[in-house]
């Protein structure tokens, strides 16, 4: 479990490796762009090639369309009850809609919104040691290249909204806590179980991802243009490349 533990910790550290990046750089917003199109890329190739096709083998298609859908369900309502607090500004300044929330509230609604993105992602890596098995080389680098344009992009929200630093590096670092106790409890609480029940909710994660990937990643990609699409293609072939490695 302390081995899980850690490679999640290990994959959510690019959330505060991008936070502190976010306060610190000036990224110009077609670059953002361009790195959530990467990122959007290496996720997409990681819910097709492992988290789907691995749900499809334990548990077949039931499992996998009942994990889809009950992901989907979640992460929509989640998101929901966000953009209720203002968390819909969680990714860029840009999408903003009227009426004012408290810094406290904005605060809270990024790191739920943070949250509710990475505990399925951080599970999975967790799962992926089942039975002896090593750490997936593809989910692991999609969790840490999408995880860097999330961060940047909501810490330099929350930043532009005037939350302090201090506060915004707190809130990534629990963040990063909670993504290891997820990966902990991904291993340890599916120790001996079926097929179908690790096939749902590795379903589950690639059905909230995805949800994730339609509702944020790729609207906000493009800020950066054309070449958003070049750069989504790049990502998604580089994690294919490395799917066929391992």
């Amino acid at each position: 479990m302390a081995a899980a533990a850690g490679w999640g910790l290990l994959g959510a550290s690019s959330l505060l490796i991008g936070a502190v990046l976010g306060l610190t750089l000036r990224i110009p917003s077609r670059l953002v762009g361009l790195i959530l199109g990467f990122g959007a890329g290496t996720l997409i190739s990681a819910v097709a090639f492992e988290l789907t096709d691995e749900a499809f083998q334990l548990g077949g298609a039931d499992a996998v369309a009942i994990g889809l859908a009950i992901g989907a369900l979640t992460y929509f309502a989640g998101d929901a009850a966000i953009e209720s607090r203002g968390g819909e500004r969680r990714m860029s300044p840009s999408r903003r809609r009227e009426g004012q929330t408290s810094q406290a509230d904005a605060a809270s609604a990024l790191l739920l919104g943070a949250v509710l993105d990475g505990i399925p992602e951080s599970a999975v890596i967790g799962i992926s040691l089942l039975g002896g098995g090593g750490v997936s080389a593809t989910v692991l680098a999609a969790v840490v290249i999408s995880n860097l344009p999330e961060s940047i992009a909501s810490s330099r929200g929350m930043r532009e909204e005037g939350i302090g630093t201090r506060h915004v590096l707190i809130t990534w670092v629990v963040v990063l806590l909670i993504s290891g106790a997820s990966a902990a409890a991904g291993y340890g609480l599916l120790q001996g179980a079926g097929g179908n029940t690790v096939a749902l909710l590795e379903a589950f994660a690639g059905g909230a991802v995805l949800m994730m990937l339609v509702d944020t990643m790729i609207p906000e990609s493009q800020q950066g243009g054309r070449a958003v699409g070049l750069a989504t293609v790049l990502g998604f072939s580089l994690a294919y490349l490395l799917s066929t490695l391992e």
